[in-house]
């Protein structure tokens, strides 16, 4: 499948109501349509075509366009294709088909925009606030140009909150939104029926730091990757080399080879940090203590040396747009290397004691099954994917940084389990271990930023994605006036 072919097919669909198509490389395809259309121009590219939603926006374009810019993003895995579905809303009739009854996975999207932006999604089947409260007051939109991020607006009085109610005969288990084992505040309200799950409820979104908003209205390029680390506390570096990334597509910024090994290797040191946090969490949550208390210690040497490549242990600082602010210089390889000898070492024999720990398999196998098929509707990516079968990583399918130039191999499971997950989750730790020393070996010299001399000028459009220890992050930027995002 090739971008061209992707347009025929729409066209062939749609015909007239396809309005504007842009091929800037054959990577990347931008695509216009009525609004009336998006759903069913979602459905040629996801039903017919294959392609695997990633993500919505929704853009308050009003000053400029005098109207909403709605945004639906979809992967072509296997020929490294990423596609823009754009439609354009008027200001005075904010609507448009919603896309969930084809895209199941495209529902907290289409929830999010509309509390966000106030485009609603007409006929989608969940129609509840997600991020905003019950008792935010109506007509009120965060993501829109005019609303000012330090008023506070009054309450809707005697709000209350929207569940669903459980099936005939179960019986509803709340957890949250404060909860021993929640690392964040989430309410979820799970339905059983005698010791079996029949279904659940949730409410996020509790905590908000408005960072979009900040990233539209007042930050330049070059402040933004320091706040999008806080994106994540787990995964900080990603964010800011997605954003990076981004912009310097929509800028044609050529970021040298130096600067991309370096972003490797500190992506792939985040994510054996994050893998072996997230196995010393599930243990905790399963009662097997053990489990957290050794892989933390093993942890630690880790952290050590984030911050002494980088200033910090966990957010790092060091993107910035067209490259990396400091070098890891030769005489620090061999402590980067003797670290990951003794990680390798103990993880291994983790490893390969989890096959014959009972209580582990007792609380682990054939539990919480996802099925690939399931996984593909509801667009999970990262270890939950992989542990299903569904073999997509954007390290090998969509490279970036230097991931092109090295030996990478994805690992996949079947179990379709936690079981699976988590063998997942171990093996990337131990594949994590073998990019960075190839890295370190196939470090090119030369500087670590490029040369920018201009501002960037509005109106172009990047994207960019990076497979974080979690699964895919995306970052979709749009350029403005005054050298800042729109």
């Amino acid at each position: 499948m090739t971008a061209h072919e992707v347009i025929g097919r729409l066209r062939d669909k749609l015909g007239n109501a396809v309005l504007e198509t842009s091929v800037p490389d054959k990577r990347r395809v931008y695509v216009t349509v009525e609004a009336d259309s998006i759903d069913t121009a979602a459905d040629v590219i996801f039903s017919d075509l294959g392609g695997r939603f990633v993500i919505n926006s929704g853009t308050d374009q009003r000053r400029s366009t005098g109207r909403y810019l709605i945004s639906h993003f979809f992967a072509f895995d296997d020929a490294d294709i990423y596609l823009a579905l754009h439609t354009y809303v008027d200001e005075y009739d904010p609507r448009l088909p919603s896309i969930t009854p084809y895209v199941p996975g495209a529902g907290w999207g289409e929830r999010e925009f509309r509390d966000m932006v106030g485009v609603e999604p007409v006929n989608h089947p969940d129609p509840r606030r997600l991020v905003l409260p019950d008792d935010w007051p109506e007509g009120v939109y965060p993501l829109r140009c005019d609303f000012d991020h330090d008023s506070v607006p009054a309450e809707t009085p005697d709000a209350q909150p929207h569940f669903h109610a459980p099936p005939d005969g179960a019986t509803t288990v709340p957890i949250g939104p404060f909860y021993p084992v929640l690392e964040e505040p989430a309410h979820f309200r799970i339905f059983v029926d005698g010791e079996r799950v029949v279904g659940a409820d949730y409410r996020g979104f509790y905590n908000h730091r408005g960072i979009e908003k900040l990233g539209c209205s007042t930050l330049t390029y070059n402040q933004i990757p320091f706040i999008a680390e806080r994106i994540c506390g787990i995964c900080g570096f990603v964010h800011s080399t997605c954003y990076c990334q981004a912009v310097e597509e929509a800028a044609g910024i050529e970021v040298p080879a130096r600067a991309r090994f370096i972003r490797t290797i500190l992506l792939e040191l985040e994510r054996l940090e994050s893998h072996m946090l997230w196995l010393g969490i599930a243990g905790h949550i399963i009662g097997f203590d053990t489990v957290l208390m050794q892989t933390w210690r093993m942890r630690e040497p880790l952290m050590w040396l984030c911050e002494r490549l980088t200033g910090n242990r966990k957010t790092y600082g060091m993107n910035l747009v067209g490259g990396v602010r400091r070098d890891i210089t030769p005489d620090m390889y061999a402590e980067i290397l003797d670290v990951l000898e003794k990680i390798e070492r103990e993880w291994r024999a983790l490893y390969d004691a989890i096959p014959g720990d009972t209580t582990l398999l007792a609380r682990l196998q054939g539990c919480c099954i996802l099925k690939p098929e399931v996984a593909h509707d509801y667009c999970a990516t990262g270890p939950t994917a992989r542990g299903s079968g569904v073999a997509i990583d954007v390290r090998g399918d969509h490279p970036y940084a230097a991931y092109g130039e090295l030996n990478f191999r994805k690992v996949v499971q079947d179990g379709c389990d936690i079981l699976a997950r988590t063998i997942v989750r171990i093996e990337e730790t131990l594949v994590a271990i073998e990019l960075i020393r190839e890295a370190l070996q196939k470090m090119p010299e030369g500087p670590v930023m490029a040369e920018i001399d201009e501002e960037i000028p509005p109106g172009r459009q990047g994207m960019s994605a990076v497979e974080a220890p979690r699964g895919g992050v995306f970052h979709w930027i749009l350029t403005g006036p005054d050298n800042r995002p729109e």
